[in-house]
This record gives structure tokens, C-alpha cells and sequence, in this order.
């Protein structure tokens, strides 16, 4: 049976989480991947540039408040690469304002996530933004 007989396993869906809390980084690693994707790590914008260049993820979420490099700048920077353009960033923050949300789609983000999450909501916004890349 050559390589072409075989039936095509569907290419795991890749999520980049960036975030400068450990305990943040390591619950949606375990959630997401309870939820079968596969997770590539960052804990602050620029550690993210090269994960993202290095592993071309599907959907990003993204802190906002982070040493160095904000999540608003590490979302602007991201959409700013063609390569990127369309990739879904989900922003992340423990602060549920208007404001927020609002700079959050200036940069270019797709969505708007709330701290501390459940597996449910993580796994939803991945769902959604797969959905909307596919269709």
C-alpha cells in the first residue's frame, strides 16, 4: 500500500498560547489538548514572534498584559505579517472592559476572552475560529 492509498488523517488543529503566567499557560495546554490539539507555548510576545514564525499556528491567544511586549503590540506585529493576516488571535485578559475589547479589535483580533476561563470557553473560541478559517 503506497503513500497515496492511505486514507488522510485530518491535520491537528496547532494553538499558540501566550501568556506570562504559568498557571495560565499549563491550564489551556491542558485543556486544549484534552480537546485533541495540538499547543505550542509562549510566555511573552517576543518568545511568541518566533513560535509563530517557527510554527505557523492555527489559532493564537494572547495575553494583553505582558512584560516587554504587550499582547495589543504582539497582535498588531502578527497581523502585520502576511503570513498571518487571516490567523485567529484571541485576546486574553482578566479585565472584562469595553475599552479592552475594542483596542483588542484594532490590533486585529478576532475575539475576546476573559480570565480565569473554563475548558469549555477555550475549547469554543478554538471551534469557532476553526469553523470561520475553514468556511
Amino acid at each position: 500500500m503506497s503513500d497515496f492509498d492511505k486514507p488522510q488523517e485530518p491535520a491537528t488543529t496547532k494553538v499558540l498560547v501566550i501568556d506570562d503566567s504559568n498557571t495560565i499557560r499549563r491550564s489551556a495546554e491542558i485543556f486544549l489538548k484534552q480537546g485533541g490539539y495540538e499547543v505550542v507555548l509562549a510566555e511573552d510576545g517576543f518568545d511568541a514572534l518566533s513560535k509563530v514564525n517557527d510554527h505557523a499556528p492555527d489559532v493564537i491567544f494572547c495575553d494583553i498584559l505582558m512584560p516587554r511586549l504587550d499582547g495589543y503590540q504582539t497582535c498588531a506585529i502578527i497581523k502585520r505579517n502576511p503570513r498571518f493576516a487571516r490567523t485567529p488571535v484571541i485576546m486574553l485578559s482578566s479585565k472584562d472592559g469595553l475599552f479592552d475589547k475594542a483596542r483588542g479589535r484594532m490590533v486585529g483580533s478576532q475575539d475576546y476572552l476573559t480570565k480565569p476561563f473554563t475548558k469549555d470557553q477555550l475549547l469554543q473560541a478554538v471551534a469557532q475560529c476553526t469553523a470561520q478559517t475553514q468556511g
